[in-house]
């Protein structure tokens, strides 16, 4: 009789969870890193900056999925965030970030602080990244936790707050007239924000086309999400479910030097086929509901003080078109205290901005949001004051 091979108990639970694996790859990298940088310290930039956002809310009008009124709510909210960056050479860098936010939550980095239903949040800070970068003759890339790598020009597929873990990759050739970039990535997927939960492989590629004095973007991308069961905070099976989308983006400026207008289109479609316990807890007759569309414009310079811009969009997302756990946050209050259901509805933003300085902005916004397989609805209004240090 053949022994049966053993490994040490550190061992056996790496191989047993590739969250662990990873995580210890990662530390053993960053480690590494900054055993190079103490090497070289004469060389190295250490570098700092952050930013705070003070938030007025107002939700009015508001309904469930049941059709039940929801009470009218006035929150006062904040978000804080530190950045640190460390130059370990002409090509390698190292950053991390600290925000505010409730660790349950990928979505959002924001605390109630006052509020008319008189619920508050807890002060909470959280690393949502940490990563090692390369940048040099067309190439760039991280390992570690950062934010999406791909271009977009709003956050309806996937939320700026929302950070992956995993590997990016960016490839433009070493000319500056070149138009097509390419970018690729692999990651392990947030629940929310320290848990690792499914993977997702990804690539796009992006194609800037000069025409006349304007520009034309378009970049166009495939997202293949694994999951698995056992999430502790995405909701409604989104950590399950499989995602294969495809998302399409269009950005046209016409002539920024006299006319300061942009206007996008954005398209995603989700080519995974479902069944009736995929769709759970949608009903089996959603499995199709499977595409989005957003419509935007953009009027206005922000280039210096005094400067403003008006911004509009138009979104229809559906159930399955975007994973809702990875997907916008800002538009309505579907969801629970912290996650939100981000498809499955359509509506308006109507946004004004306005520069104080060059630190210093005001934003201005109204959703107006109707729910499509539901008669779920509301209305919000929004005022942030963004300060940057």
């Amino acid at each position: 009789m053949i022994a049966a091979l053993s490994l040490p108990a550190p061992l056996s639970l790496v191989f047993r969870n590739p969250t662990h694996a990873f995580r210890l790859l990662l530390a053993s990298v960053l480690l590494a890193a900054t055993a190079e940088a103490q090497k070289n310290s004469d060389e190295n930039a250490l570098s700092f900056s952050g930013d705070v956002r003070l938030r007025f809310e107002s939700d009015w009008d508001s309904q469930n999925s049941a059709g039940n009124a929801r009470d009218d709510r006035k929150r006062w909210r904040i978000r804080l965030r530190g950045n640190a960056g460390l130059q370990l050479s002409d090509q390698w860098s190292m950053g991390a970030r600290l925000r505010t936010g409730d660790r349950d939550n990928q979505q959002s980095p924001h605390l109630t602080f006052a509020s008319n239903s008189g619920g508050t949040d807890d002060v909470n800070l959280v690393f949502d990244r940490y990563f090692l970068s390369y940048q040099n003759a067309g190439i760039s890339g991280w390992f570690g936790r950062n934010s999406m790598p791909f271009w977009k020009q709003n956050e309806f597929f996937w939320d700026d707050d929302v950070t992956p873990t995993g590997i990016a990759l960016s490839i433009r050739p070493n000319n500056r007239n070149s138009a097509i970039t390419t970018h690729w990535g692999a990651f392990l997927l947030p629940d929310g924000v320290y848990r690792l939960h499914g993977s997702m492989l990804s690539g796009q590629v992006k194609y800037d086309a000069p025409i006349a004095a304007g520009k034309l973007t378009l970049a166009a991308g495939l997202h293949n999400m694994s999951g698995k069961s056992g999430a502790e905070n995405l909701r409604n099976r989104n950590g399950t479910r499989d995602y294969l989308i495809g998302v399409l983006g269009v950005q046209w400026t016409p002539n920024p030097d006299k006319l300061p207008l942009v206007l996008g289109l954005d398209v995603f479609e989700n080519f995974a086929n479902y069944n009736g316990e995929d769709t759970a807890p949608f009903p089996a007759s959603d499995a199709d509901e499977t595409s989005a569309y957003v419509f935007s414009l953009k009027y206005g310079s922000l280039s210096g003080p005094g400067s403003w811009q008006f911004a509009y969009a138009y979104a229809h997302v559906e159930a399955f078109a975007v994973n809702a756990s990875y997907a916008q946050d800002d538009w309505f209050r579907f969801g629970s205290a912290t996650q939100t259901d981000s498809s499955d509805y359509s509506g308006h933003e109507f946004r004004f901005t306005y520069s104080i300085n060059n630190k210093v902005n005001v934003v201005t916004r109204l959703f107006l949001v109707d729910a499509i397989s539901t008669i779920q609805d509301g209305n919000r209004f929004r005022i942030d004051l963004n300060c940057k240090f």
